[in-house]
């Protein structure tokens, strides 16, 4: 409920400095984020592919990405 809160809250706040930003910012903000979820993506492909490579110890792969 907590994280719920504060991302409403976090929305709020970014909505009203958007609606005061210039428009090139704002394809900035669209290009940052688009660029985060693409990172993502890769980090979640990579994850899985060396999760399937038997070269790679599971306990490696869990290191490295500090889970």
């Amino acid at each position: 409920m907590e994280t719920t809160t504060k991302r409403q809250a976090l929305l709020k706040v970014i909505y009203e400095k958007l609606e005061q930003a210039y428009e090139d910012t704002l394809e900035d903000v669209i290009e940052l984020l688009d660029i985060r979820k693409k990172e993502d993506e890769e980090d979640m492909q990579a994850f899985e592919d060396a999760k399937n490579e038997p070269r790679i110890p599971w306990e490696q792969v869990q290191k490295e990405l500090g889970l």
